[in-house]
């Protein structure tokens, strides 16, 4: 073989080894760590493509052109009646209506991404989605964080699952601890013939609200106005 064929099977496979190169450079993905509460919880997700859409009522809210990431940590939101608490179980019960996969041991969810942008928290992002999403919904008790990672991409899905570490920062809320058993005081008080008997419904609502200083109205009307959204 001359000299010129052999260089010409040499220019070749350079060209080839380039353009793998390139080729994996345009389809892999790069990372970056982000907080999911300050100097807590953190996860990968795509660089310079996520974009943090906000707070949503306690649930924060981030999207990038091929998924999007919802957190929510109970610890976090002081309210009492945590309403964002029912719309974000509520999302988790759409997920787990798909099509049950194992992804890298995370159990996953194939939904239509139309479903899942019909939930109320997402009012905020002006997105266009279709297809399948593949959904993971992760959640750690000692950091009291919930996650939901929907994604059109089930390895990217995986990646940023594997890629979570949490930390708890928020210190047991004794408060809550303490006005949930004052209320259950209340409904033991309650449950008494002679109690029932002896008081108006109007009386048992006026001691709830000044036992537990909540308005008791006001959370009724946030509750249904906030799951009128929802379609259960």
């Amino acid at each position: 073989m001359d000299n010129k064929k052999i260089i010409i099977i040499i220019g070749i496979i350079l060209l080839i080894i380039i353009a793998g190169v390139i080729l994996v450079m345009l389809t892999s993905v790069n990372y970056e760590r982000i907080d999911i509460t300050p100097n807590g919880t953190t996860i990968e997700v795509p660089a310079n493509q996520t974009k943090y859409d906000g707070n949503v009522e306690g649930a924060k809210i981030w999207n990038w052109d091929k998924g999007i990431l919802v957190t929510y940590n109970s610890h976090e939101d002081p309210s009492f009646i945590k309403v964002t608490e029912l719309g974000f179980n509520t999302l988790n019960e759409i997920i787990k209506n798909g099509e049950k996969q194992n992804i890298d041991n995370f159990t996953c969810y194939v939904i239509n991404a139309d479903d899942l942008l019909e939930i109320h928290i997402f009012d905020i992002i002006k997105v266009n989605y279709n297809g399948k999403f593949y959904c993971i919904p992760l959640s750690n008790e000692t950091s009291h964080d919930n996650i939901i990672i929907c994604c059109k991409d089930k390895d990217m899905a995986a990646h940023m699952a594997k890629s979570v570490e949490y930390k708890n920062i928020y210190p047991e809320n004794t408060d809550l601890e303490n006005t949930i058993s004052t209320v259950k005081n209340i409904t033991d008080d309650l449950r008494s013939n002679n109690y029932l008997n002896n008081t108006n419904l109007s009386k048992i609502k006026s001691t709830v609200e000044e036992e537990t200083g909540f308005d008791l109205d006001n959370a009724k009307n946030t509750i249904e106005q906030y799951t009128g959204k929802l379609p259960i």
